[in-house]
């Protein structure tokens, strides 16, 4: 059989429309999760790096559990809702209120109470995010077979997630303490709480218009976990993407959580005119990808992004203060394709997956990647606490409330490298990883072909048993 285009699957506007809707709500609570959490534990609390690395790792421990549990749970799932749809809608309120708790640590609480309810409301935040981030990423490939299909949900999701992520780092900055009321956090958790409102409604709405596909989940007779474990870990081109994510993930973490540091210490500007020069190129460079990965490919596409992001970054840590806000145009510009291509790439192994075991089974997959990639967050997390700590940053809480301006100069450079110098050679070394991803050129397309047959016999299948009834 050859590829055709109108085997594929097409989606409506409004499927579309409402997956990009979800990335909104899941974009904007995990950007201020991820921005805010150092800052607001270490500098806002007085939390130090031993306690801060003791909840990191914790924290990756538990993603080691949670994510593949979740994700072979989802894939067995026989619902008239569907298998994905309802952890989404009926897990959101509690994503929305662990995301508030996260944010009402006590203050002038001891070390030891501040470090537990971090942990606690981190542990409970991740385990309902996770499932919906899991969920939400599995549907992209499963609702269509078509790159130009996915290419333009992934852009959905992409544009959505943009918003979020603006409006992540942007009401933090309009609520969190300022140099002049620096002990009130009363601003930021009310800020806190309706976002958390907010992005549960908006990821609850999406759900009653993304419509899955009844094949895979009536049709597909799913592994058993540990069967499904071995099949997914033994995948080779999976070890390759996930190798590559875990590196971007990293990138992602460390410098989104140093931004507010970046903006505060080093330039002394408001953290929304750093982002401008971040976010403005990222949303003009979305559409634009598609136009690359035309041109060159997925895999090459996304390495010309990852080189060009971390080529910004790295120069964040060398070029004169003034100059900074190029190299985030730049970063911005390596941000906007990563943003749509990384997770076609994964697309890819899941389609060359059921090749090999007559399966759909994103579940696992979207699981197996969390499993490796998260600890990158715990990475990121304790990394930026400890470079810190050990190049003489001064906190808030060390300066009886206040915000120290005039940090020592080994502390900026410190600063700097979260930023810039360590994600940004981390991407470069994804870049060359992605060199030997396997599925590429003419395996690429008889994949395709194959996996186009297999879905016509199995909605054929769907139809025979649905008429039978």
């Amino acid at each position: 059989m050859t590829t055709k285009t109108n085997d594929v699957k097409r989606l409506s506007f409004t499927n579309k429309l409402f997956y990009g809707l979800a990335s909104l709500g899941t974009a904007t609570i995990s950007s201020i999760f991820a921005a805010l959490l150092p800052i607001f534990y270490q500098d806002y609390l007085g939390l130090t790096a031993r306690w801060i690395g003791i909840a990191s790792l914790v924290y990756a421990l538990w993603n080691a559990f949670n994510d593949p549990i979740f994700g072979f749970i989802t894939d067995r799932t026989r619902s008239k809702l569907g298998r994905r749809i309802p952890y989404m809608r009926f897990t959101a309120p509690f994503l929305g209120l662990t995301f508030i708790l996260v944010w009402f640590a006590p203050e002038g609480a001891g070390e030891v109470q501040l470090f537990w309810w971090m942990l606690v409301t981190m542990l409970l935040f991740d385990t309902c995010y996770t499932m919906i981030g899991l969920v939400h990423g599995a549907l992209m490939p499963e609702l269509s077979e078509s790159d130009v299909e996915r290419n333009q949900l992934s852009i959905a999701g992409a544009l959505f997630g943009l918003a979020g992520y603006i409006l992540g780092f942007l009401l933090p900055d309009l609520f969190r303490p300022t140099a002049g009321d620096d002990t009130s956090l009363v601003s930021l958790r009310i800020a806190m709480v309706v976002v958390g409102v907010l992005s549960a409604f908006v990821i609850i709405l999406a759900t009653y218009k993304i419509k899955e596909r009844r094949e895979f989940s009536v049709v597909d007779d799913a592994f058993g976990f540990w069967e499904s474990l071995r099949y997914t870990l033994s995948n080779i081109p999976f070890w390759f993407f996930v190798t590559m994510n875990f590196l971007l993930t990293f990138m992602n973490s460390m410098s989104t959580g140093a931004v507010f540091y970046l903006a505060d210490y080093v330039t002394q500007t408001s953290t929304f005119s750093l982002l401008v020069f971040i976010f403005v190129p990222v949303g003009l460079g979305i559409p634009l990808a598609n136009l690359v990965v035309k041109r060159i490919g997925l895999v090459k596409g996304q390495q010309l992004y990852m080189f060009v992001c971390g080529l910004g970054l790295v120069s964040v840590a060398f070029i004169p203060v003034n100059l900074i806000y190029l190299s985030l145009i730049i970063t911005g510009l390596g941000m906007s394709g990563q943003q749509s291509i990384t997770y076609n790439i994964l697309a890819l192994v899941i389609d060359d997956d059921e090749v090999r075991t007559g399966k759909r089974r994103e579940g696992a997959f979207y699981g197996a990647n969390a499993l490796i990639t998260k600890p990158a967050q715990s990475l990121a997390l304790f990394l930026t606490a400890f470079i810190l700590e050990q190049t003489g940053f001064i906190t808030r809480a060390m300066n009886f409330g206040e915000i120290f301006l005039d940090q020592p100069a080994s502390a900026l450079l410190g600063i700097r490298s979260i930023v810039g110098l360590v994600p940004g050679l981390a991407l470069w070394i994804g870049v060359v990883i992605l060199f030997f991803f396997p599925i590429q050129g003419e395996r690429l397309e008889k994949m395709k072909e194959k996996v186009l047959a297999m879905h016509a016999e199995k909605k054929e299948k769907l139809d025979k048993l649905e008429s039978a009834r």
